[in-house]
């Protein structure tokens, strides 16, 4: 497998993504060769730094030891590592050290990592949230002296939301947050925590959502900053327990405890919820990233295997190599399919993100929206279903630890669980995307996907592309028209979604000429659209 074949997919997909052509005409400092330069040391560092920790951290696992968690070997080492050589704050403004690079530059970098070792990188995409969070609602003083740390990895970050009684439904969230002697001390419990205690860095501030009045729902909700030691004490945050998980071993997931917590608000009091979004959507963004890591080293693996071992044939002469069976060659093709539209789209998304803060397009931020829960979805799914498909390829060789797919299985699992379940992307998708933004986002899909349709030369695939995309259309339509009768139509959302996703990995299938994945996606999208019925 090869972490420079997966530099260089991306540098091909990024060239053909037309909001990139845009992006570096805005941002003349990301010409190619600086791009190539990037993406090569992103891959060397993720092969011979990252990739090493992985079997270990799985192995080992995150441990407890006098009331704090210690990482398996080399973890710490290579957070070190990561940091100082600047891939922490690749996308950081430079006011708080960090290179300020277009966010596209660090989702095409990000899969990479992800590919060497996952559970590591969970704790580098809570800081990297954090960071984003602190430069849109921090006060100067706290962005003054928290940016700058986690950019260096001196310090860390968590997001703690989920309790043992509000899990999606933040509404109930019971934390509490009081005002006493001039600041704000936080009370209660988290749970689902990623890397709540750890030992990559001396200080820990948790991106924490508590109730500040008695108004019902969201509405009494408030985002703070915890520290974990303020001057060097304690500051009541404790580690209650790590979970023993299905996958993910090296990334410790933890219950926290809040007595007395001194905090700093962030933002506005009682407008927690929609401000945390600033953290929240460069980590589903991740998630996307994450899943395409794992699917493109499953890719690989599965096509390496298929290329040395031998099976079948005539009896009487060498067997072939299982890559030249029919049905091989059609996992194979299933399995990069959905490799590689996966990469397009995620590009196609942080291109979108990146020229919706650039120009002022308020059609570029509805899209982004629009496209945001898709991603997150299927790029989660995308990572579990390509190893799953590769260990079939390799039979029971896959299904043993010789090869790293079962560890890609279980740690893929997770993606569509955290940061908002599929379930919640799918009612995200339609009663915002869809319902509250009237649509606005679905036409700059359909916009953008038809212009490049109308831009090449007249063929059977546009054609079978623009029915697909028609369909989807006349299927919004009626969605848009159920609002009327609101359980109907959310027991049809996650068909609704899943209809959505087809429409766009038609529009990437096109992009990249994969003609046979579009006729098996035009016919994805009539049974999810008759799901929809």
């Amino acid at each position: 497998m090869s972490f420079a074949d997966q530099a260089d997919r991306t540098i091909a997909t990024l060239a053909l993504t037309p909001g990139w052509a845009r992006l570096q005409a805005l941002r003349p400092d990301c010409d190619n060769v600086i791009v190539a330069t990037m993406l090569d040391a992103a891959a060397g560092f993720a092969e011979t730094v990252l990739a090493p920790l992985n079997a270990v951290g799985d192995r080992v696992g995150a441990q407890v030891a006098d009331s704090r968690v210690v990482l398996p070997p080399g973890f710490v080492e290579g957070f070190r590592q990561y940091a100082e050589a600047g891939w922490l704050g690749i996308d950081a403004p430079a006011a708080f050290g960090g290179q300020d690079v277009p966010l596209t530059l660090q989702a095409a970098c990000a899969p990479l990592f992800d590919r060497g070792c996952m559970a590591l990188m969970m704790a580098a995409g809570a800081t990297r949230g954090a960071i984003h969070l602190l430069a849109q609602t921090a006060d100067a003083a706290t962005a003054a002296e928290w940016g700058p740390q986690l950019v260096s990895g001196e310090w860390a970050a968590t997001i703690c939301i989920s309790e043992p009684e509000a899990g999606s439904d933040i509404g109930r969230i019971r934390t509490k947050a009081q005002r006493r002697d001039g600041h704000w001390s936080i009370t209660g419990q988290k749970i689902w925590i990623s890397y709540g205690s750890h030992d990559l860095a001396s200080r820990i501030g948790h991106c924490l959502l508590a109730r500040t009045n008695d108004r019902p729902g969201t509405r009494g909700l408030s985002l703070f900053l915890v520290p974990d030691h303020i001057g060097g004490a304690p500051n009541g945050v404790t580690l209650e327990r790590i979970e023993e998980k299905l996958g993910l071993h090296g990334s410790p997931t933890c219950a926290m405890r809040f007595r007395d917590a001194r905090a700093i608000l962030l933002g506005e009091e009682g407008r927690g919820l929609p401000q945390l979004f600033a953290m929240i959507e460069p980590m589903r963004l991740h998630t996307g990233c994450q899943g395409l890591g794992l699917a493109s080293a499953a890719a690989d693996i599965a096509e390496d295997y298929a290329t040395q071992r031998r099976q079948g044939g005539r009896p009487d002469v060498a067997p072939p190599t299982i890559g030249s069976h029919p049905d091989v060659i059609r996992q194979l093709h299933d399995i990069r399919s959905a490799t590689e539209i996966l990469r397009a789209a995620v590009l196609e998304l942080a291109t979108a993100m990146d020229l919706a803060r650039l120009e002022a397009d308020a059609g570029l931020a509805d899209f982004a929206a629009w496209m945001l829960p898709l991603i997150k979805t299927f790029g989660a799914e995308t990572g579990f279903d390509t190893a799953h498909a590769a260990i079939q390829v390799l039979g029971g060789a896959g299904y043993v630890r010789d090869y790293p797919l079962e560890q890609y299985l279980r740690d893929a699992r997770v993606m569509a669980v955290y940061e908002g379940t599929t379930g919640m992307q799918a009612l995200d998708f339609l009663t915002r995307r869809l319902w509250r933004d009237e649509g606005r986002g679905l036409a700059v899909f359909l916009r953008q996907a038809r212009a490049e349709l109308a831009a090449a030369a007249p063929s059977g695939r546009a054609q079978a592309v623009g029915i697909v995309l028609d369909g989807f259309e006349a299927l919004s339509a009626r969605m848009l028209a159920m609002q009327a009768d609101p359980d109907a139509a959310l027991y049809r959302a996650d068909s609704y979604m899943r209809a959505g996703w087809t429409a766009v990995s038609a529009w990437m299938a096109f992009r990249l000429g994969a003609d046979e994945a579009i006729g098996i996606l035009a016919a994805r999208h009539a049974l999810h659209s008759a799901r929809c019925a």
